[in-house]
């Protein structure tokens, strides 16, 4: 599993001019998924999203997590997070979980972070076209990937 997230101050997902998902001060995080994730790979990522101390304390210091200050999360599905462009100019997707395998874990990772007491989840839809907005706080962005750490 591989994650980009970003803290922001607001964030949203819009399918067909709905807005389907929207959040205040919290962390957008996209997600895109491989076939050998498993429910281990879920609970890290999402412990590691929601416990990165990566919002400020009252000196000013990134020593706050998610959850310290009671923010949102937003959830984006994200297969073209494993395109890969070594070759040629038009990148390929083969890397990533297979739709129905990706759609399932997507579900998963959803319902998990619904569980966690996390003021606010809020999610995009899988294989929709969204247009996802946000206001990224710092800016604040940071990559994960579970295949560095098992």
């Amino acid at each position: 599993m591989r994650a980009v997230l970003q803290r922001v101050t607001e964030a949203s997902v819009t399918i067909d001019g709905q807005v389907v998902g929207e959040i205040g001060k919290g962390i957008m995080v996209l997600f895109g998924m491989l076939g050998t994730d498993t429910d281990k790979t879920i609970d890290y990522m999402l412990d590691k999203v929601i416990n990165l101390r990566i919002f400020e304390d009252e000196n000013g210091k990134m020593n706050l997590s998610l959850m310290d200050v009671e923010g949102e999360l937003l959830i984006v599905p994200n297969f073209t997070l494993y395109g890969d462009a070594r070759k040629g100019r038009r990148p390929g997707y083969s890397g990533g979980a297979a739709p129905e395998i990706a759609t399932e874990l997507f579900d998963k990772l959803c319902a998990k972070a619904q569980t966690l007491g996390i003021k606010k989840v809020a999610t995009g839809v899988f294989q929709a076209d969204m247009k996802v907005a946000l206001v990224n706080d710092g800016p604040v962005t940071l990559l994960l990937d579970s295949e560095k750490l098992f």
